[in-house]
């Protein structure tokens, strides 16, 4: 990290456009048709998962690409600017396959990893609670010892592609014995587990991936469920926080780089006056200007973010992938409104699929973590101002 390299090295350029290529196969057409007629992005996740692109950030010896989240992220933030974007890649590979990397045993590496990598066994993760959102601090979903088994009981709600996992990465809380106070822990959770239920959200937009709250009463897990330390604290939590936010960033400059490419064809070839496409005129002009220019600082801080969490820096990489993140919603979100706003009416259209990208964007302000919480880690960490909650 004393260099600072402004190019990405020859094989993840090589590793984009393999990427491209594929997504590109598949495009905004087929991932609008699966969300309207109910279907999974399913014919396209094993695809990408035997060409090796799931797994880049997963040990060789353990069946993944033996490479970082930047290669990770660059696989997500590829698909999405070819119009599929792959919302588990976030969960799957990232944020449940880093955790057991960095914190599991190596029988868990072995059990869980090659599936991960291939796409063959997809994990979801559960951490969000109705009452304490992803504030580990207040979860009240409980682990308890029963022998050699662990019973898991509480709530999770928005949880991603539970109907299509094998398996969820659930965050609980387990009873300190020196201290009776509580503390966060890991457990990987059969999906047809007794006692694990789910209950799909309806969202306002149509995504291939559904929105579930669960339901574990009294699920009965075997001590090996446990990954990481009991004692581990926070650490190995955010082992998977860090990535996400990594991988939300780049997956929102992907789709700002889809919509800003659609919106930059339409107003090179739209002509409404004379013989000049409306390009040619600086209220079309100028938004699309600005968008690409807060793309640029986007993307520049993700890959910065990674860069950050390959070299084990991980203080300073959360510290990045928080702003990453910001950054990427937003210019998600502003792409997508000029992209809209560029078509006029036909922005609204399903012909140019831009209308439920405009909502769909809108989850990158939220999600994972809302905009004003990264604001006050930024003021608090980056600026030393006072804790404001």
């Amino acid at each position: 990290m004393t260099q600072t390299m402004f190019t990405e090295p020859e094989e993840r350029v090589a590793l984009r456009e393999a990427v491209k290529k594929l997504a590109s196969k598949y495009g905004r057409e087929y991932v609008e048709k699966q969300a309207r007629e109910g279907g999974k992005m399913t014919e396209m996740w094993l695809e990408m998962g035997r060409n090796g692109f799931l797994g880049v950030n997963i040990a060789e010896e353990h069946g993944g690409g033996g490479g970082g989240m930047a290669d990770l992220a660059a696989v997500l933030e590829e698909s999405a600017a070819a119009g599929a974007p792959l919302l588990m890649m976030v969960v799957s590979p990232a944020i449940c396959g880093s955790i057991i990397s960095r914190c599991g045993t190596e029988e868990q590496k072995q059990r869980w990893l090659p599936g991960i990598a291939d796409g063959s066994h997809l994990m979801a993760f559960g951490i969000t609670e109705a009452d304490a959102g992803s504030n580990s601090h207040q979860i009240t979903t409980t682990a308890t010892r029963d022998g050699d088994q662990w019973v898991i009981k509480g709530q999770k709600t928005f949880i991603s592609g539970v109907d299509e996992a094998q398996s969820v990465l659930i965050v609980s809380r387990t009873e300190d014995a020196r201290t009776g106070k509580l503390k966060p822990a890991l457990f990987v959770v059969p999906t047809d587990a007794p006692g694990f239920t789910k209950q799909p959200i309806p969202m306002s937009w149509q995504a291939p991936e559904k929105q579930f709250t669960l339901f574990l009463d009294d699920v009965r897990v075997p001590a090996d469920a446990l990954v990481g330390d009991e004692d581990g604290g926070l650490w190995q939590l955010f082992a998977g926080l860090n990535p996400e936010r990594i991988m939300g960033g780049a997956f929102s400059c992907g789709i700002a780089r889809y919509a800003l490419e659609k919106a930059v064809e339409y107003a090179k070839e739209r002509s409404v006056w004379k013989d000049q496409p409306i390009g040619a005129h600086q209220g079309i002009a100028h938004p699309l200007a600005k968008v690409k220019i807060e793309l640029e600082q986007a993307r520049l801080l993700w890959q910065k973010a990674a860069a950050l969490y390959d070299a084990g820096d991980d203080f300073t990489a959360g510290e990045y992938a928080n702003m990453a993140k910001y950054a990427g919603g937003e210019v998600a979100c502003n792409a997508t409104d000029v992209a809209v706003h560029t078509h006029g009416g036909n922005g609204l259209t399903q012909e140019y699929g831009l209308g439920n990208m405009l909502v769909a964007a809108r989850l990158g302000r939220i999600a994972p973590v809302s905009r004003e919480m990264i604001l006050n880690f930024v003021a608090m960490h980056s600026l030393g101002l006072p804790k404001s909650y």
